[in-house]
């Protein structure tokens, strides 16, 4: 039976992606950052010798996109040296290791849909920080799947469509922004195709998210229209509401490396938030 350890395990794609791995009747060791501190390098290297594990997918990452910008420090150390750490630590034990990156290593001012082939110009420290991890684990592991994603969804997390929904409980106007655009992505369908990855040996970088692309807006009107909620939506632009952080305007993946390497096509993204919306319950 291979054995699997996935970092992050608590959090929006981990609970997905263990959960995934178990009906597949892997020994899977799911861990949080309370049992895995990713920047402890001595933890990590122990914590890994003492598993020996098959495959790392590495979901555990500083995500506070906005924050990440005075907190220059921890995002690099969570995404740059904790990576580096896991990519190290999985070297040595000759493990097959997934590093979870995202659309944010672009600068979104791109035209046409981006490849796994496209030169990295990040805008914000958080999009910095996870391309110094995307180079870390080039630099110290041999067989290795980065897989991109974007705007992504799932029952186990916050996200835009969980909070869409809270915002119309009370209100019956929302604005929402319709000059970014990207590919939603829903949590349940990137551990699939994770899964997939793993089992192969076609290493290199992905890019996967649900097939199909939105701007914010049209993704809220979609969320409204499948929900059977009447509400306003109003389209505004990034500058009428502005964050700490950039954002990239255009963040369309090209699936090239799925389709090169004879994976199947991504589901499109409108069926997805469709059967998350079917599975979502009083969470929210």
């Amino acid at each position: 039976m291979l054995k699997i350890v996935v970092t992050g395990a608590n959090g929006q794609l981990g609970v997905d992606m263990v959960s995934r791995l178990k009906v597949e009747e892997y020994e899977v060791y799911g861990f949080g950052r309370a049992e895995l501190d990713i920047t402890n390098q001595d933890q990590v290297n122990q914590k890994v010798k003492e598993i020996q594990p098959d495959i790392i997918i590495h979901c555990a990452a500083y995500t506070a996109v906005d924050l990440a910008e005075t907190e220059v420090d921890q995002a690099f150390l969570v995404n740059g040296i904790g990576t580096r750490n896991i990519a190290v630590a999985a070297e040595k034990v000759n493990a097959k290791l997934v590093y979870v990156s995202t659309d944010y290593v672009f600068n979104g001012q791109g035209e046409t849909p981006y490849t796994e082939f496209d030169v990295t110009s990040p805008l914000g420290v958080y999009g910095k920080s996870k391309l110094a991890g995307e180079q870390f684990v080039r630099e110290h592991h041999s067989k290795f799947f980065i897989v991109r994603t974007s705007w992504v969804f799932g029952k186990h997390g916050n996200n835009f469509v969980k909070t869409m929904l809270k915002l119309v409980q009370d209100r019956d106007t929302l604005s929402v922004v319709h000059d970014q655009v990207g590919c939603p992505t829903y949590t349940v369908d990137l551990a699939e195709c994770i899964s997939n990855l793993v089992k192969t040996e076609r290493y290199g970088t992905y890019h996967v998210s649900n097939s199909g692309s939105c701007s914010w807006y049209e993704f809220a009107k979609e969320i409204f229209s499948q929900s059977n909620i009447k509400v306003d939506v109003q389209p505004v632009t990034t500058e009428e509401f502005p964050r700490p952080a950039p954002r990239p305007k255009y963040s369309i993946f090209e699936h090239s490396a799925l389709r090169l390497n004879d994976f199947p096509p991504m589901p499109d993204w409108k069926k997805a938030l469709g059967e998350f919306l079917q599975h979502l319950d009083d969470s929210i």
